[in-house]
């Protein structure tokens, strides 16, 4: 308790150089991770008499300890917060749980470079655009890339294999690069087109364009001459509908934060090349009643650490902590403005920014109410009694075979009115009878809920099985061996002809099946529940499925063992494309004489 915290003594021991705090319960669980300029100043503003804010003082009842651990600037203490973050997931700390990465714009550097989508880790071996907000985003340019400069999309193992122009060819998507229907020349000088473009030069595109244009035109290259005419078109089409387009090809992110009806509410906008790309809202975890400016500096703090920081940031408020501009400088190598918008496009900028939150509030309460409802509604069904201020944690489980091949067993989490997506998880079944439903049931029960059983993992209030009551009693049973056939479980039954609507309720404890009116807010519930689960199996299933067969196919061909099979896979990007490589393709691998490419292609047609 706050009363046996000495306080006072702590402060004595502390230093005022940077570093990260973290603020510990009677338990020794991490109740708040923060950092500081200066840890003795920070850390003893939290003792002070009086809190404006309940959450923090709250928080501050329950300290019995703090640790400290001292960094060499806050630059570094940032880093070693955001971290602890992560991986202590504390009470008090406001969460922003992103869990994707952004996507890029890529363009390779091959012989004749691709053009594509890339999400994940970066590196030094292609050229990257971006980041993009939304993968649509990512698309919609790509397809204004090909359009313009009609470079190819497809993978390597397609690319080298070609022996005919594609579709995306023929309706003037690509200039065909993989039969040379395009001079290497006059190809690189479309990449360089196309970056540039992604860099914001339009103007220089436009201007080389129309040099180029009038020279085919001199030389009577007519056709060439309206290639390039249409290029200039689209690009000033592009500009005209451009219409929060900065003239100075810019890199900037728009930040607001919005709060209505006790909903906050972070967007970020992005301005690459000067082209406005579109926007992502996210709403933050453990809010509770922060201010907006606190919601502020926890996202620029997380956000940046593990995104690009652009050249200017504009923000719909006077930035909470001074300091901050100085740490994103310092992350990022080069001074980082973070300014309140004063020109004109600026202000429709942060505008626009500050509208899509709006209406993303909006959206998110009425997904809330509609959510709230529902649970009260299966609560009230079932009798479910739940601790007040505790969040009702749903556990769903399905299986997935094909004729007992690949099973793979779901399990998807409901809990805060919403799906835990991070907690999914995937068992693949083995030791059965295939095709076993009961049996796999059985297992994925048993080894979800030996963690509950040994105290290393939460049990839910409820638990769904996809199935009927051979499936409900041989996941009961599995609850039983493990001493917890106390915790709620319900089966659900694909009604008449598999419809929606017309599933029943099955009951572990032997009560009759019910069969819910299809309009029931219950059983909307329950349905997006196991819908998810039967997705998430599926997904898994089709994929366990086609990674045995792709081996399998090639395993029991003679001749081909690990290393071909690796080298064959390598070469061709995989069975579908060792598939429709013909004799002499196959004898320009490695390893493969013309007798084994022969005995290949036969086994494979």
């Amino acid at each position: 308790m706050a009363e046996k915290f000495d306080s006072k003594a702590l402060l004595a021991t502390l230093t005022e150089l940077p570093g990260v705090y973290r603020m510990l319960d009677t338990s020794g669980n991490v109740l708040y991770v923060g950092k500081a300029k200066n840890l003795k100043k920070r850390v003893a503003s939290y003792f002070r008499e009086n809190h404006p804010s309940p959450r923090i003082a709250l928080m501050v009842a329950q300290i019995t300890s703090v640790a400290t651990t001292v960094t060499r600037s806050e630059a570094e203490a940032l880093l070693l917060e955001n971290n602890l973050i992560k991986s202590l997931s504390p009470r008090y700390n406001i969460l922003f749980r992103d869990d994707k990465s952004y996507p890029y714009i890529v363009i390779t550097r091959d012989s004749y470079p691709r053009l594509g989508f890339f999400r994940g880790n970066t590196d030094r071996k292609s050229d990257y655009f971006g980041p993009y907000p939304s993968s649509l985003a990512v698309r919609e340019s790509v397809n204004l890339l090909q359009r313009m400069f009609r470079l190819r999309t497809c993978e390597n193992s397609v690319f080298n294999n070609r022996s005919r122009p594609c579709l995306l060819h023929q309706i003037k998507r690509c200039s065909g690069p993989c039969v040379d229907l395009i001079a290497p020349e006059a190809y690189a000088r479309d990449v360089q087109m196309a970056s540039m473009f992604l860099q914001g030069r339009q103007q220089e595109v436009i201007g080389q364009l129309s040099e180029a244009m009038h020279q085919a035109a001199t030389e009577l290259a007519f056709e060439q001459a309206a290639i390039y005419r249409d290029q200039i078109q689209s690009l000033r089409h592009v500009q005209d509908k451009q219409y929060v387009e900065s003239s100075k090809g810019e890199d900037v992110d728009i930040i607001v934060v919005v709060e209505e009806g006790g909903l906050l509410c972070v967007n970020l906008a992005m301005v690459r090349g000067g082209r406005h790309l579109g926007d992502k809202t996210q709403f933050p975890s453990n809010a509770g009643d922060s201010s907006p400016d606190e919601v502020l500096s926890a996202f620029l703090n997380q956000h940046y650490l593990v995104q690009p920081i652009p050249m200017r940031i504009y923000l719909n408020r006077t930035l909470p902590d001074s300091e901050a501009a100085n740490v994103l400088s310092e992350l990022a190598g080069r001074p980082v403005p973070v300014l309140e918008p004063r020109l004109t496009m600026q202000k429709m900028w942060v505008e626009m920014a500050e509208q899509n939150a709006k209406l993303a509030i909006f959206a998110r309460r009425n997904t809330l109410s509609r959510q709230e409802l529902r649970l009260e509604a299966l609560q009230a069904l079932l009798g479910l009694e739940c601790e007040e201020g505790k969040e009702t944690r749903i556990e769903c489980f399905d299986i997935s075979h094909t004729q007992g091949e690949s099973t793979v067993a779901s399990c998807v989490v409901y809990q805060g009115n919403g799906m835990r997506k991070s907690e999914y998880r995937r068992f693949n079944i083995q030791g059965i009878q295939p095709g076993d439903d009961y049996a796999a049931i059985r297992q994925v029960v048993l080894r979800r809920y030996e963690k509950v059983a040994s105290g290393d993992s939460i049990a839910p209030e409820l638990i769904l099985i996809d199935g009927g009551k051979g499936q409900v009693s041989s996941a009961f049973s599995a609850l039983e061996e493990l001493g917890l056939s106390h915790l709620p479980m319900l089966g659900v039954a694909k009604g008449e002809a598999r419809k929606p609507g017309l599933e029943i309720l099955v009951f572990a404890d032997g009560r009759e099946p019910v069969q819910l009116a299809a309009e029931h807010p219950a059983l909307h519930l329950i349905q997006e529940i196991r819908d998810e689960a039967h997705r998430f199996a599926i997904t898994g299933h089709r994929a366990q499925r086609s990674k045995t067969r792709r081996t399998s196919r090639l395993d029991e061909i003679a001749g081909i063992g690990p290393k071909r099979r690796k080298t064959l896979i390598s070469h061709f990007g995989g069975l579908q494309g060792i598939t429709n490589a013909g004799v002499d393709q196959l004898t320009a691998v490695p390893g493969i004489s013309r007798e084994l490419a022969e005995i290949i292609y036969a086994a494979l047609h």
